[in-house]
C-alpha cells in the first residue's frame, strides 16, 4: 500500500469514527427506553429467571424493537449489536466485564476502579477497551456477584473473598482501604486440566517428568508444590491428585474449592470460611487440617498453606498420613524450606532447628511451577527433602530445569524410584528409572 492509499485509509477509519455516534449516551437513553417500555418491576421479573440466556434473548428482542421504532441517530449493524450487547450485559450480567467471563480464553479479570480494566489471557495482561463509569456501577456489579452467597460489602467490612457457584474466586477491596476506587479480582476456574497428560500436551512438562511424577504420588511421597501467584500450583496439585488410587479415601482443605475429582470415588471436600458480620463463625484453614484428623483420611491435601495451619500439616505428615499434598508460596526450594519454617512458628514457637527437623522428616519432595515472561508456565525442578547430620533440612536435585533453552534434565535418580518391585506384577524400581533416565536423554 502506497503512502496516498495509508492517509486516505486512515482518514476514512477517522470519518467513520466521526460518523458513529458516542455509545455511553445512546446506551443510557436505550435502558432508559426499555424501562419505560417494559417497566422496572417486569424486568426484574425477566432478569430474575433461572436462564441468563433466556433473559438476554427475551430483552433483546426488546430492544431491537425500540431501536427501529424510536429516532435513534444511525448506527451500523456491528455498532447496532454491540450497542444492544453493552445494554444486556449492565441490566442482565456484569457489565463491562461479562464479555471478559463469557470468553474462555481469559483466565483472570482485574478492575481498578474507573481508571482501568485488565484481563489475563494467555499469561498475558491485556488492557480491555471497556471500564466502569462509575464506582457505583462497579459496587452495583459485586453486590449482584456476592447477594446469590449471602456475602456482604461495606464500610464495616471493606474486603471480601468468595467463591462463585462454577469455582471462580473473587477479591472485592473497596474504601477507606481501596484509595482509587473500588477494585476487583476474579480468576476464573477453567476446570479443563484435570490429568498430567494434559500439562504434557501443553508443553508444561515433558512425558517423562511426568510419569516421574506419577510415580512420587504412587510411591506415597509428601510433595509440596511451590512457585508464584500465577504460576500453577494448584493446577499441578489438581493433576497430582488425580494419579490417587480410587481405593484411597481423599480428604481436600482449601480456602476457595478448586481441586476437582471427576472420576475419584471417595473424596471428601472442605472449605474455610471467613467470620460473619458479627465477627463469628470462621472456621480456618488450621480448624480442617486438625479436623481432618478425626476423618479416617488415606491422604490429605491441602489447596494452600500461608500460616498456623503448616504445623498440623507437618504432624499429619509425619503421622501416618502419607503420600499428602500441598502448595505453598515460593520463589525457589530453599524459600520453600524457609518459609515452611516461618509459617510452622505461627503455630508453634519452637526454635527453627526442631521445626527443621520437623520439615525433613515430613516432606519428600517439592516441586517447583513456574511463570515464564512469555505467560506459558512450566514445572520446572524437583528436589528430594531429606534430613542432614546436623537435624537440617538438605536438599537433593532430582529434576533441573534450563529456563534458556525451555529443557529438562534428569540429574539423579530419585530416593523412591529405588528398591524391589513398584507393585505386584510391575517392572523393577531399577529398570522403570533406566526407561525414565532414557527418555530424559
Amino acid at each position: 500500500m502506497s503512502l496516498l492509499e495509508r492517509v486516505m485509509a486512515s482518514q476514512a477509519e477517522v470519518d467513520e469514527a466521526q460518523f458513529q455516534p458516542s455509545m455511553r449516551p445512546l446506551r443510557d437513553q436505550l435502558k432508559r427506553d426499555l424501562v419505560e417500555r417494559l417497566g422496572l418491576k417486569a424486568i426484574a421479573g425477566v432478569v430474575g429467571s433461572e436462564s441468563a440466556e433466556r433473559s438476554r434473548s427475551e430483552l433483546a428482542v426488546t430492544l431491537e424493537a425500540l431501536l427501529n421504532e424510536h429516532d435513534y441517530p444511525l448506527v451500523a449493524n456491528e455498532g447496532r449489536s454491540r450497542l444492544i450487547d453493552e445494554v444486556l450485559d449492565e441490566v442482565v450480567g456484569l457489565g463491562p466485564i461479562q464479555p471478559l467471563l463469557d470468553d474462555p480464553s481469559v483466565t483472570e479479570v482485574m478492575v481498578n476502579g474507573t481508571s482501568s480494566l485488565f484481563f489475563e489471557r494467555e499469561g498475558r495482561l491485556l488492557e480491555a477497551e471497556r471500564v466502569f463509569e462509575s464506582a457505583e456501577q462497579i459496587l452495583l456489579v459485586v453486590d449482584r456477584i456476592l447477594a446469590p452467597l449471602g456475602r456482604r460489602l461495606d464500610e464495616s467490612s471493606p474486603i471480601v473473598n468468595a467463591r462463585l457457584a462454577n469455582g471462580d474466586r473473587v477479591n472485592a477491596v473497596i474504601a477507606p482501604i481501596a484509595i482509587d476506587g473500588p477494585v476487583v479480582t476474579i480468576r476464573k476456574f477453567s476446570g479443563r486440566i484435570h490429568r498430567l497428560e494434559s500439562l504434557v500436551a501443553m508443553g508444561t512438562l515433558p512425558a517423562w517428568y511426568a510419569r516421574l511424577l506419577s510415580q512420587a504420588v504412587t510411591c506415597r511421597q509428601d510433595i509440596a508444590v511451590a512457585g508464584g501467584t500465577g504460576s500453577g500450583k494448584t493446577t499441578l496439585l489438581n493433576a497430582l491428585s488425580a494419579e490417587i488410587s480410587h481405593a484411597e479415601r481423599i480428604v481436600t482443605i482449601e480456602d476457595s474449592a478448586e481441586l476437582a475429582f471427576d472420576e475419584h470415588p471417595h473424596v471428601v471436600r472442605l472449605e474455610a470460611r471467613d467470620a460473619s458480620v458479627e465477627g463469628r463463625g470462621q472456621v480456618t484453614i488450621r480448624d480442617l487440617v486438625t479436623n481432618a484428623l478425626r476423618m479416617r483420611p488415606d491422604r490429605i491435601i491441602v489447596g494452600e498453606v500461608r500460616g498456623a495451619e503448616c504445623v498440623d500439616m507437618l504432624q499429619a505428615m509425619n503421622t501416618g498420613h502419607d503420600g499428602s499434598m500441598t502448595t505453598l508460596h515460593a520463589g525457589t526450594e530453599e524459600e520453600a524450606i524457609l518459609r515452611l519454617v516461618l509459617m510452622a512458628r505461627f503455630g508453634m514457637d519452637l526454635p527453627a532447628q526442631i521445626l527443621e527437623e520437623q520439615i525433613a522428616t515430613a516432606l519428600d519432595l517439592i516441586v517447583m511451577s513456574k511463570r515464564l515472561a512469555s505467560g506459558e508456565r512450566r514445572v520446572t525442578s524437583a528436589s528430594a527433602v531429606s534430613r542432614a547430620a546436623d537435624g537440617s533440612v538438605a536438599l537433593s536435585p532430582i529434576v533441573t530445569y534450563d529456563e534458556e533453552r525451555d529443557r529438562w534434565e534428569l540429574v539423579c535418580e530419585p530416593p523412591f524410584a529405588r528398591g524391589e518391585a513398584l507393585e505386584p506384577g510391575a517392572a523393577s524400581r531399577a529398570s522403570w528409572s533406566a526407561t525414565i533416565r532414557g527418555e530424559a536423554a
